[in-house]
């Protein structure tokens, strides 16, 4: 007798919408925890030969130099052609599983801010202790804001939006977790009684 399928349910539980907007409910609900790939799910990798040039040591107003026309086409051909095979293996090792989504400004922003959230302890299972990595936390709040001030007047609404929202609910989440810790600080250790 065939054991019956397990049923679960899939539930969107970002915080904003494609368009950027904040979603309802959505700020009381923590993202799921990101799922690794399975090691054994994955075919062994082609070796690849990779030739590493030193680094060129500069002196004070010395520019690093950069690479000619023909080497960046020719990394980027490379680039693509060890994506493609990259992206065949996990095809062939997966089958029936989409192909890799295109990276894009929306996804960009999406996977900073999930770096972000989880390292400031969303995804965390209910009766776990959330791991908190503050300053991980506002590494890549930093590198959003960063993103903010070098696309300023080179995005459209929706991105410029995306973007607007997911640094403010950030620095919000941040806020609260850094008041919490310095707060935490300033009580005295309690002393246990003796019975």
């Amino acid at each position: 007798m065939r054991e019956k399928e397990p049923q679960f349910t899939v539930t969107d539980r970002r915080k904003f919408t494609s368009e950027g907007e904040l979603r309802e409910g959505g700020e009381s609900t923590p993202p799921p925890a990101p799922q690794p790939i399975r090691p054994e799910a994955v075919a062994p990798a082609q070796a690849v030969q990779v030739e590493v040039e030193e680094p060129e040591v500069m002196d004070g107003d010395e520019t690093i130099p950069e690479p000619t026309a023909a080497e960046s086409a020719q990394q980027s051909r490379e680039y693509h052609a060890s994506a493609s095979r990259l992206d065949e293996m996990l095809l062939k090792a997966n089958p029936g599983q989409p192909a890799p989504a295109v990276m894009n400004f929306d996804r960009l922003v999406q996977s900073l801010y999930m770096t972000a959230a989880v390292q400031m302890g969303a995804g965390t299972a209910p009766n776990e202790q959330p791991r908190i990595d503050i300053l991980g936390a506002r590494q890549s709040i930093d590198m959003l804001s960063v993103l903010d001030e070098k696309t300023k007047g080179n995005l459209n609404e929706q991105e410029k939006r995306l973007l607007q929202n997911a640094l403010f609910d950030l620095r919000m989440s941040f806020l609260e977790i850094t008041n919490a810790i310095a707060s935490s600080a300033q009580r005295p250790p309690q002393s246990k009684k003796p019975h």
